[in-house]
């Protein structure tokens, strides 16, 4: 390909990538708001917390945060448009991880394959939906993907302070930073076969990762008595899944990469998973044969797919996209590939323009809630405005002193300001204390223990119904103890309503 025409093809992605950034706007998910509001307090002197006064790491991403909070303090302080600072933030990752794919697969000898990967990724739902909803999977996938980038093209200490920034950002990234590391130290064996260019570790690549990582750990583990987040504990007692949950959600998930299922209906997930697995194989034995180091990078959607089927959490949409860039580099090198073989160019091309238009179709001109501008249909927060209604409504009923329970506590907190007590347990360790809960109290994959509102005692209580119908709602000393202050109408979740209650005097 052409330098000019490269040159070209990754400006317009890269502009693709903001105009599907920006256009929509802020369409924020509740975690999001945890995060703004552990930077609003960061700002305001209290510390990186929560609540002011109790020292929970209750966010996965601290980094993220500490991110927001250094361009909050640019742009208004706590008061500053937090909304709209991620986006731009994740906007600026979600091009820099265009041009890191297009980078990849240069390296690798394929300079088309990068092109199209991040033609899908500028406007795959998956990817847009999480950077206008303010999460920090933007800024993850940025980082890791510049790992892989700098480790393909032999450059370990950019690589390492990557590397190490992503743990900073998510615990996950322990998926794909495990791998390079077994081939860093493949690779400072003598030459041999499996070995043909050696790579000494250097004092300053080991900085590089160490550096960044043992200082937020020793800093985390001083203020918050331990350097992991309470978040991931709390999430392994609170919910109740079916066993396999997670691994066919997974499943689906890969074999829907481009969403086609949209068009082409349910049976596509069939035809999709030996589809798509069999291309992303075909290509990775592409990229082994081109480059021997790449099956550190290749090898992550696999190790992703089996940590998490494993593990089987509840698997938040945004659990599924940081797999995806990789995935769709492999998809199309083993299109590539095939392509080449037939001495027929065009296939290439057709699949990556089909696969364009598939992706397309997850998007909608004018969603039917929140702003209208165009949009990923999965970019759904009628949840998140129901929050944040309420919370507007009652925030001038809270007195300083007094406690607001909830179980969605993004938005709540952060339009009320009130101390939260999370009744799922992650930045209120005694809510974990309260389960497991036997698999009858649930109505669906979470339920809110009444012991748990009895004796914590909050003077405010907000949820969804169907969170608490086979528990304190039929329970006669919560009837005695709170009465029902508002009723708003919702289905969400098969609810019956969102609840606010008020603690009798």
């Amino acid at each position: 390909m052409r330098k000019n025409v490269l040159i070209t093809l990754q400006i317009i992605i890269v502009l693709l990538a903001i105009t599907a950034r920006v256009v929509p706007g802020p369409r924020t998910i509740d975690d999001a708001y945890i995060t703004y509001r552990y930077a609003q307090n960061l700002l305001d002197g209290h510390g990186l917390v929560y609540n002011e006064g109790e020292r929970v790491l209750g966010t996965t991403t601290p980094l993220y945060a500490l991110t927001l909070a250094g361009f909050g303090l640019l742009l208004g302080g706590s008061k500053a448009p937090f909304p709209w600072i991620s986006v731009a933030i994740n906007t600026l990752a979600d091009a820099t991880t265009c041009l890191f794919l297009i980078g990849i697969a240069k390296r690798i000898g394929f300079h088309r394959t990068g092109i199209a990967a991040a033609a899908i990724w500028a406007i795959a739902p998956m990817s847009v939906t999480f950077a206008i909803g303010g999460m920090e999977t933007s800024f993850f996938i940025a980082l890791m993907s510049g790992t892989f980038y700098f480790y393909s093209k032999d450059r370990p200490v950019p690589a390492a302070l990557f590397a190490s920034l992503s743990l900073l950002t998510r615990p996950d990234s322990l998926l794909f930073i495990l791998p390079i590391l077994a081939d860093r130290l493949r690779r400072i064996l003598p030459r041999c076969r499996f070995n043909p260019d050696p790579l000494p570790i250097s004092f300053r690549e080991g900085v590089a990762f160490l550096g960044p990582t043992l200082s937020w750990f020793s800093i985390a583990t001083i203020y918050y008595g331990k350097p992991l987040p309470n978040s991931m504990a709390a999430k392994i007692v609170a919910y109740n899944l079916e066993s396999h949950e997670a691994f066919i959600r997974l499943l689906q998930h890969f074999a829907t990469p481009f969403l086609g299922h949209l068009t082409f209906g349910t049976f596509w997930i069939a035809v999709g998973l030996v589809l798509y697995l069999s291309l992303f194989l075909i290509g990775t034995i592409t990229a082994l044969r081109a480059r021997i180091q790449t099956w550190s990078i290749f090898i992550f959607p696999v190790l992703y797919f089996v940590a998490f089927s494993i593990a089987n959490p509840l698997i938040f949409r945004w659990y599924l996209t940081p797999p995806l860039p990789v995935f769709f580099l492999g998809i199309f090198l083993g299109v590539d590939r095939i392509s080449q073989d037939f001495k027929k160019n065009f296939i290439f091309w057709i699949f990556a323009l089909l696969a364009f238009l598939l992706t397309l179709n997850g998007w909608t001109v004018k969603p039917d809630h929140g702003p209208t501008r165009p949009a990923p249909e999965m970019a759904f927060i009628k949840l998140e405005l129901m929050y944040e209604k309420v919370g507007v409504d009652i925030k001038d009923t809270l007195e300083a002193d007094q406690t607001l329970a909830a179980g969605d506590i993004g938005a709540l907190g952060y339009f009320t300001q009130a101390r939260i007590l999370d009744t799922v347990g992650l930045i209120s360790p005694v809510s974990a204390t309260y389960y497991p809960l036997p698999k009858s109290d649930y109505v669906i994959n979470y339920t809110i223990p009444t012991d748990l509102i009895l004796t914590e005692k909050p003077d405010y209580f907000v949820t969804l119904e169907v969170y608490g119908r086979n528990t304190f709602i039929a329970d006669e000393d919560f009837q005695a103890a709170y009465h029902l202050l508002k009723k708003y109408d919702t289905d969400l979740y098969g609810s019956k309503g969102m609840l606010v209650f008020q603690r009798n005097k």
